[in-house]
């Protein structure tokens, strides 16, 4: 049985430790305020240029664009947005874990596929596992601005220009609540899918100048851009409300661990004055 000096030390140790998951729950609570309303008030943009890129692309016929159209797909992108910072519960082992499966069933060469990878932690995740890596960001900012990501997303959407992959799709978790994120997947190009994301729209008669085909050409590209940088927002919302969750749980298992290492201390405690009392005792008794 360990002596009251150890369990006393243990006891004092964990206290600490309570104090540390305390601090670091009530920052990831303050920067999640800040993330969840960056992730909001980036919606009513989005809205608004895919109800632009869908009354071009449902209004006009003529109106074409190779980001609108599906290829015969030979290799395949995938965008993941991860962490650079462990102590968030499930965050980032339940995106790379469905990632990782998605691609060990549709795959079956290194060649078929890449990954985009945002975030140390899914890095780290890829490179041991010799998945091949055509772009990384590590070292995001806790509230990043789209200069952070635009160069990866520039090059993100280049590689769907030139065939270098002929579908892309994106991984990231969805942020729910605070205490509920979903692993979500969603196709990022071809964009065929952004006349059904519009029915729900109420599509507004526009007048273009100059000519369709040229605003899709700066347009569409700056959608799919959006894309990943909402994807982003959505996740350092996800990622905050996580780690604030882990961190909470962590006290409560630190509290709970106090107080059974006290119960244990006072047994021990009160154990060793009952033996005191009992060698005073018979040692009276002896010299009687």
């Amino acid at each position: 049985m360990a002596s009251l000096r150890d369990i006393q030390s243990r006891i004092n140790s964990t206290k600490k430790t309570s104090q540390i998951t305390k601090a670091m729950e009530m920052v990831s609570a303050s920067k999640l305020n800040r993330a969840e309303t960056n992730a909001k008030s980036f919606n009513p943009y989005m809205d608004k240029i895919q109800d632009v890129v869908a009354s071009i692309a449902s209004g006009s016929r003529n109106a074409t664009h190779p980001m609108l159209k599906s290829r015969e797909v030979k290799r395949t992108g995938y965008v993941v947005i991860t962490s650079d910072r462990g102590l968030a519960g499930a965050y980032n082992s339940s995106i790379l874990r469905t990632v990782y499966n998605k691609i060990k069933q549709n795959h079956q060469s290194p060649n078929e596929y890449g990954v985009i990878v945002v975030g140390r932690v899914g890095r780290d995740f890829f490179k041991k596992r010799e998945v091949p890596i055509m772009l990384e960001v590590i070292g995001l900012s806790d509230q990043p601005s789209f200069s952070d990501i635009k160069d990866l997303a520039s090059q993100t959407v280049n590689m769907f220009g030139d065939e270098t992959f002929d579908e892309i799709h994106l991984f990231y978790n969805h942020f729910v609540s605070a205490i509920q994120q979903e692993v979500t997947e969603k196709q990022l190009l071809p964009l065929t899918d952004i006349g059904a994301e519009s029915k729900s729209l109420n599509l507004i008669s526009y007048e273009f100048e100059p000519s369709q085909e040229e605003i899709l050409e700066v347009l569409l590209p700056q959608y799919a851009e959006s894309l990943i940088y909402g994807a982003l927002l959505d996740g350092k919302a996800s990622e905050h409300a996580a780690r604030m969750t882990a961190m909470k749980n962590a006290t409560d298992n630190a509290k709970d661990l106090i107080s059974s290492l006290t119960l244990v201390y006072n047994r021990a405690r009160q154990a060793a004055i009952t033996q005191e009392i009992t060698e005073i005792v018979g040692g009276a008794a002896a010299l009687e």
